[in-house]
C-alpha cells in the first residue's frame, strides 16, 4: 500500500512538472506573439497556440474570475505557477511523509 501511494505521489509530481513547462512555453509564446516576433499566420504556430490555450484555459478561468482586471497583463499563469510550486514542493512531500511513513 505504501509503495502504491508513493508511486501515486510521484506521478502527480511528474504531471505537475509537465503542466509547469506547458505554462512556461505558453507564456514565452505569448510574449513572442505580442511583440510580433512570430505570428499566428504560420500554421504550426497557430496550432501550437490553440493547443496550449485549450490545455490551460480551464485552469486559468477560475483564477481570472478572482483576480482583478489588469488590462493586457494576465497574471493567471503566474498564480498557477506559484500554486504548482507550493503543491509540488510543500504539500506533496508533507503528505508523502505523513501518509507513507507515519510515526517516523
Amino acid at each position: 500500500m505504501d509503495t502504491a501511494l508513493a508511486i501515486t505521489f510521484d506521478i502527480v509530481q511528474i504531471l505537475l512538472n509537465v503542466l509547469w513547462w506547458i505554462i512556461v512555453v505558453q507564456a514565452i509564446l505569448s510574449i513572442l506573439i505580442a511583440f510580433n516576433v512570430i505570428n499566428t499566420y504560420n500554421d504550426f504556430v497557430s496550432a501550437l497556440w490553440r493547443g496550449l490555450n485549450t490545455l490551460t484555459e480551464p485552469i486559468y478561468r477560475p483564477i481570472r474570475r478572482v483576480l482583478p482586471d489588469t488590462g493586457p497583463m494576465d497574471f493567471a499563469p503566474f498564480v498557477v505557477l506559484i500554486l504548482i510550486a507550493v503543491i509540488n514542493y510543500a504539500v506533496i512531500p508533507n503528505l508523502d511523509a505523513a501518509l507513507v511513513s507515519p510515526g517516523l
